[in-house]
């Protein structure tokens, strides 16, 4: 008969006979191609930056110092849920994309462990142009079919800054809620669309960039084709956005994701 706890219960006796529970292993940093989930549950803080590093080579070369630094790493924070890298097809631009539970863990994840990484990173690849890191708010998102979200892995995501006139700054939710009806209204022109998740930008502290004029749209798409289909459609739904009270415009960049790393306990 076996006295005590279970021998895999992580509870050890100590020569007093107190129960002691063992703290749990620090997960280690692993890299992948799955695609972050920006609607996934919790992740109450995405952080979106750039960076320019100047030739497609460098892209990759960036890419491969970014996965060496934090696969060599234990996840640095329980709050961060994922860490994407993305390469813009206009060979200079990497996209970075992390899921934080709440904007301060970032904060005390830059004030200790960041500074090392980023030497790290450096050293492997010089030069390296940082743009600088936008805090967001995820209003709402468009995912026509859950389903084929999650089985098909977007062949092409677009980056989409949007601006609005100073004075339209508290129609943004308006706005969006006129471009998610476009988008619902015209499926089959938007086929292609595995999801569209729109984003405000907020005030952050100190070096993270704020505009209250600014709506960030991460838009997931089957293929480079299916979007390019749906951009040069005729579309009278997606002319009452443009026509928007307030919209100055919008700037699109295609991306491909690189790698993403996620925590995952041995």
């Amino acid at each position: 008969m076996r006295i005590g706890p279970p021998a895999d219960s992580g509870t050890v006796i100590t020569d007093q006979g107190a129960p002691m529970t063992t703290p749990a292993a620090t997960p280690r940093s692993v890299a992948t191609t799955v695609h972050p989930d920006p609607a996934r549950p919790g992740a109450a803080a995405p952080l979106f930056s750039t960076w320019r590093v100047g030739t497609p080579e460098r892209q990759l070369a960036t890419a491969d110092a970014i996965a060496a630094t934090w696969t060599g790493r234990p996840w640095p924070d329980p709050n961060l849920l994922s860490y994407s890298v993305y390469a813009a097809d206009d060979g200079d631009t990497l996209m970075h994309y992390s899921q934080w539970t709440a904007e301060q863990a970032y904060f005390d994840f830059a004030r200790t462990q960041r500074r090392e990484r980023v030497d790290e990173i450096d050293a492997a690849v010089p030069g390296i142009e940082r743009l600088g890191l936008n805090a967001y708010r995820r209003y709402r998102s468009h995912v026509p079919d859950a389903g084929r979200r999650a089985a098909e892995a977007p062949g092409l995501v677009v980056a989409v800054d949007v601006r609005f006139d100073a004075g339209a700054a508290g129609r943004r939710t308006a706005w969006i809620d006129t471009a998610v009806d476009a988008l619902t209204a015209e499926p089959e022109i938007h086929r292609g669309l595995l999801g569209a998740h729109f984003h405000l930008l907020v005030d952050g502290e100190r070096h993270l960039g704020s505009a209250a004029d600014r709506v960030f749209t991460y838009a997931e798409w089957s293929s480079a084709e299916a979007y390019d289909e749906a951009r040069d459609a005729p579309s009278p739904a997606w002319e009452e956005v443009r026509a928007f009270d307030g919209f100055r415009g919008a700037t699109a960049t295609r991306y491909r994701l690189l790698r993403s790393f996620v925590p995952r306990q041995d």
